[in-house]
């Protein structure tokens, strides 16, 4: 049986039914449940959403402070259907600006994939895109962005890096590419964090209990820290100079990994 936010599509096919018999007319179809979206898993395109204000499961944040950086729901740039998240992140410390929901998220075990489209390079500043609230680390955030032009994992209370910012470390990681549809994933299983680009794992974007040269001895001095997630917020901080446009299309938070496609 298939359900899409706590609706129970069968259910749905019965009252169709009715009103098919009652009317002689067939009403507009309902939504049909994100393909590849598991029954305990939050999926969402915004193809609901039915203005530019994200709505619902969806608000706009301003972390510390408000500058020029908005978020909008667009319908001119689209993974798949006819809506996205559109990002217009400034370059200043002030111009943070953020989609958030608490949908989905949770547990010890838990999966993230969503597709980005970025229209400049990551830059060499250091600057976010996903931030997420950890109650284990003091209410302060978990950071996915970038740094040194490549992508990184950020603790925003020590300000330690997945990779270190080492030649080295930096070369394990990889850039985003522009002007074109990336899908990023991560799972976490207790202190483990794993990411992927495009279904392709990133070594230099992985943190075990085993600490690696260049890549997670810096992360793993909290020692036996474990993150506990409130929320999940896409949109961009730049912690000095760079900004970008981007969007965010097909998000999808589960208990298991369900993969790009």
């Amino acid at each position: 049986m298939r359900r899409r936010r706590g609706v129970d599509v069968t259910v749905l096919a019965v009252v169709l039914a009715v009103v098919v018999t009652a009317t002689g007319h067939t009403p507009p179809p309902a939504a049909a449940a994100p393909a590849g979206c598991p029954s305990d898993a939050f999926c969402d395109g915004f193809e609901d959403q039915t203005g530019p204000v994200p709505s619902g499961d969806w608000s706009v944040v301003h972390p510390n402070c408000q500058g020029t950086g908005t978020a909008e729901v667009d319908t001119t740039t689209a993974y798949a259907g006819t809506r996205s998240l559109r990002v217009d992140g400034g370059a200043n410390y002030c111009d943070h600006v953020f989609v958030g929901t608490s949908r989905g998220v949770g547990g010890s075990t838990w999966y993230a994939r969503f597709f980005v489209r970025h229209t400049i390079a990551l830059p060499a500043a250091h600057v976010t895109f996903l931030a997420m609230k950890d109650t284990a680390d003091g209410g302060k955030d978990l950071r996915m962005g970038g740094q040194n032009s490549a992508a990184q994992w950020n603790r925003e209370s020590d300000d330690a890096t997945l990779p270190e910012q080492s030649p080295a470390g930096v070369a394990q990681s990889v850039p985003l590419p522009v002007g074109q549809w990336t899908c990023v994933e991560f799972g976490i299983t207790g202190s483990e964090l794993r990411t992927w680009v495009d279904g392709t794992e990133v070594a230099g974007l992985h943190a075990d209990t085993t600490p690696t040269p260049d890549v997670d001895g810096q992360w793993l001095r909290r020692g036996t820290w474990r993150p506990a997630l409130t929320d999940f917020r896409l949109g961009w901080e730049s912690y000095g100079s760079g900004g970008d446009t981007l969007w965010f299309d097909e998000v999808a938070l589960s208990p298991a990994r369900i993969g790009c496609t």
